[in-house]
């Protein structure tokens, strides 16, 4: 940030403060990240001490999670009607973007059915394949042949082991 060109040349040695975060600053981040939690702590959730990107909210009616990973945010709970609440008041206070149902998060491809949630890491375990050259490679049950006999007396021995 530059100095207004009415206080530059005059006050070399002065600076201004800020009244507000302002995006693309480096205190911005931890500006909302502060603001985020004085939000969830207004709206009863507790946040885990093991896991600060974790906020829980228990009740005897329902169960909402909340987990926070940079400016993505994942809502989980039983009760629809709360987790519409919580995602209200988060759009009231911070304009946010409801992505609708999870499917792909931190590697992790989540797919629903009417038998459960579905979590895998298929997308994940495809690029290391093809990173490492190995997409066209025939998969095999064991990673050696199964009818080797190994023993102490043949082969080289290992230098360090």
């Amino acid at each position: 940030m530059n100095l207004p060109p009415s206080m530059a040349p005059s006050h070399p040695n002065k600076v201004c403060k800020l009244q507000k975060s302002l995006y693309g600053l480096k205190q911005a981040s931890r500006q909302w990240y502060a603001k985020l939690i004085t939000t969830l702590l207004a709206l009863q959730f507790i946040q885990l001490s093991a896991d600060h990107s974790l906020f829980i909210k228990n009740t005897e009616v329902y169960f909402t999670t909340l987990l926070i990973y940079v400016d993505d945010i994942v809502l989980a709970g039983n009760d629809p009607n709360e987790i519409d609440y919580v995602k209200t008041h988060l759009d009231n206070e911070f304009n946010i973007k409801n992505l609708g149902h999870l499917r792909y998060f931190l590697g992790l491809e989540i797919s629903r059915s009417s038998f459960g949630i579905v979590v895998n890491q298929r997308k994940y375990a495809l690029e290391i394949l093809e990173e490492n050259g190995m997409f066209a490679a025939k998969p095999v049950t064991t990673p050696m042949e199964p009818s080797t006999k190994l023993n102490s007396s043949s082969g080289n021995p290992l230098s360090d082991p």
